[in-house]
């Protein structure tokens, strides 16, 4: 088995690899962003794809990689992990209805609550102890997960009409417009930018180019918050007007 993943603060990327350790003691995981990772899909029957859930949807870049991609995927066998910082009702299950479309073989599906990486909204934060128990319990779910799955049992959380209801009904009947494009809504700060280009690098989109010695942002940002979660200044924003607190995996590790 091999893992696939989207990972904008490092959560996604965390779990996929925890899983693949606990399965067969080798963390062979790649993003979607490396080129090698098409051909690894390929090459292997067996695929965990794993990804940041974004209001109970897929993230805008992820689904462009499926649909970019769609005879890669017949006949694989595919676990789907799904994180989240709070609610996403069918995380798992509308990834698996895309890739059946493409003749995909879900296996299973896991909901995993991780620390939320919306780092410019007071209300989603949590403290410090809080984000370590979640991970903590995250762990232990991969865990119980990978027992289940080697004993016939795999995991179907997001999967079906009751998960596909709660997950419509919950967030993405409201914000579906949210993640039907990529955003023009990033935001920088020029006056706090010091043009060091460490969002440029970080972008998977190549949404961010430094202009005159300051950031510049386009109309193709994914909603990852890679670059909102690791600018020096602080000078970037999305959903909110300032940065609250800046998360990464690392500080809960």
């Amino acid at each position: 088995m091999i893992g696939i993943y989207f990972s904008g603060t490092g959560n996604t990327k965390f779990c996929v690899e925890k899983f693949l350790i606990e399965y067969n003691h080798v963390k062979n995981s790649y993003s979607i962003e490396e080129n090698e990772t098409l051909e690894k899909i390929k090459n292997n029957n067996e695929i965990v794809i794993g990804y940041p859930v974004q209001y109970s949807n897929i993230p805008k870049i992820l689904r462009d990689y499926i649909v970019d991609n769609p005879y890669v995927w017949k006949g694989k066998n595919i676990f789907i992990i799904a994180t989240m910082g709070l609610f996403c009702g069918d995380g798992a299950g509308i990834l698996a209805r895309l890739l059946k479309g493409y003749g995909a073989i879900i296996a299973g599906g896991l909901h995993l609550k991780m620390p939320d990486s919306i780092c410019d909204e007071k209300a989603l934060k949590r403290s410090f102890k809080e984000n370590k128990e979640l991970v903590m319990k995250a762990e232990e779910k991969i865990c119980k997960s990978v027992l289940n799955i080697k004993n016939g049992k795999p995991p179907q959380e997001g999967l079906g009409i009751v998960y596909h209801l709660a997950g419509l009904f919950g967030q993405r009947l409201y914000f579906f417009w949210k993640t039907r494009k990529y955003t023009d809504k990033l935001k920088i700060n020029s006056s706090k930018c010091i043009g060091c280009g460490l969002c440029e690098k970080l972008c998977p989109m190549k949404n961010i180019a430094i202009t005159d010695g300051i950031a510049v942002s386009g109309n193709k940002c994914t909603m990852c918050y890679r670059c909102i979660n690791q600018c020096p200044k602080q000078a970037i924003t999305l959903l909110g007007k300032k940065v609250i607190e800046q998360n990464d995996i690392s500080k809960y590790l």
